[in-house]
């Protein structure tokens, strides 16, 4: 007997992700990849966190290779609330958890609120790995469509009609992974109303929250419930943070933002699963946000600021007739949908004919639709790669549509 035979039933739900397939192609020379979603190295604060390392393994290295407590680093948490009192969120240190990653608070959340059947609304697309944190969950999943104008009682009878009951909805609601898309605050107030009405919780995904390039700041949902509530206590968003877009991705470091009875939810799934985040990597962490945070972000707003553009400005010369595309303020995505062809079919005909790779749209869609989507990533790419690229993005397409269309 192979003992696959004997994996529990939630394995069946569980793929490999076609992003992290993708970035293997990173090592294969002469690949122009726009495929992941990951920061540049280049722009990576790596002087400040030697000094930090050092520093830390100077005055407290004892504290950081010991056990430490579930909740996290203290002193990284203070900054946290700090953090996100600018965001409008005032908080206390025991409404902070320290997650590896916001990836691990994704993995617990869906543990907290799914049982089998139970229904997730997600956006359609969504991002991929909150996908693949909540499907070993087993949860039934139906669309959130903010804008859609649609009753919450309809969502609640579609669910009841499959046993189900609605948990949550799952949003990114600034420069959305993958569409680089913003929800405005007229769409989160309405995400709002619906959780109301249908009792659900709200996990808010704040990975990008940082990279803005352009437009004006719209209120995050958490300060939003809690203007009209007074109380985080009282509020039924959870908001996820990550310093992995912009200090770290290596050092699995985010947070999670919630009501101390969600928080204590929280600390008993992180002491049952790995105790707690890495107390070296928090206390690096701490020193290089507490001293350069504010000014590395700024750096890399006017970097990834400038690339966005030239994407923008690339895709309007080189598209052929037809593909649409969105208009990101910030973030590191933008999303294309094709008038015709099939996204995974350009990706193979892209690869082996013009070394280019992208993340095909179905991927995002827990329905598995999109099959015309795609996205391109362009926050490790300089303005001429990126230009070359969609040159030959464009070229790929053409070919796919037998020479037909072309223009702006």
């Amino acid at each position: 007997m192979s003992l696959d035979q004997i994996f529990a039933a939630r394995t069946q739900r569980m793929k490999a992700s076609e992003i992290r397939e993708l970035l293997k192609l990173l090592d294969r020379p002469g690949i122009l990849s726009f495929a992941g979603g990951i920061p540049d190295p280049e722009l990576f604060p790596t002087r400040a966190f030697a000094g930090a390392m050092a520093e830390v393994m100077d005055h407290d290295g004892r504290a950081a290779l010991q056990y430490s407590v579930s909740e996290g680093y203290l002193p990284l948490r203070r900054w946290i609330a700090g953090h996100m009192a600018r965001l409008g969120i005032a908080c206390d240190a025991d409404q902070v958890l320290i997650t590896s990653g916001s990836q691990q608070a994704l993995d617990y959340l869906g543990k907290l609120f799914l049982s089998p059947g139970d229904t997730a609304l997600v956006t359609a697309p969504t991002y991929l790995g909150a996908l693949g944190a909540f499907n070993p969950y087993e949860p039934r999943y139906d669309r959130l469509e903010p804008r859609a104008n649609r009753a919450p009682q309809d969502i609640a009878q579609a669910a009841r009609a499959a046993g189900s009951e609605v948990k949550f909805a799952y949003l990114s609601a600034d420069f959305a992974n993958p569409t680089g898309e913003t929800l405005d605050q007229a769409g989160r107030e309405a995400v709002l109303d619906m959780a109301e009405a249908l009792d659900c919780a709200v996990i808010e995904d704040g990975a990008y929250q940082a990279l803005r390039y352009r437009g004006r700041e719209v209120p995050t949902l958490l300060a939003l419930e809690l203007a009209r509530k007074g109380d985080l206590d009282a509020c039924r968003t959870i908001y996820t943070g990550s310093f992995s877009k912009t200090l770290s991705p290596g050092l699995r470091v985010g947070w999670v933002v919630a009501a101390r009875p969600v928080i204590r939810q929280l600390v008993l799934m992180k002491q049952a699963s790995d105790l707690h985040s890495p107390s070296f990597n928090q206390m690096a962490v701490h020193a290089v946000a507490q001293s350069r945070f504010d000014d590395h972000v700024a750096m890399l707003r006017r970097v990834y600021g400038r690339r966005c553009e030239a994407m923008l400005e690339a895709l309007g010369r080189h598209m052929p007739a037809g593909v649409r595309w969105t208009r990101p303020d910030g973030g590191m995505f933008v999303w294309l949908t094709l008038p015709q062809a099939n996204a995974s079919d350009l990706l193979a005909h892209a690869l082996a004919q013009y070394d280019l790779a992208f993340v095909p749209g179905r991927a995002f869609f827990a329905d598995g639709s999109g099959d015309d989507t795609l996205r391109l990533s362009f926050s490790c790419a300089g303005e001429a790669l990126i230009d070359e690229g969609m040159a030959r993005l464009g070229a790929a397409i053409r070919d796919l549509a037998g020479g037909a269309g072309g223009g702006a």
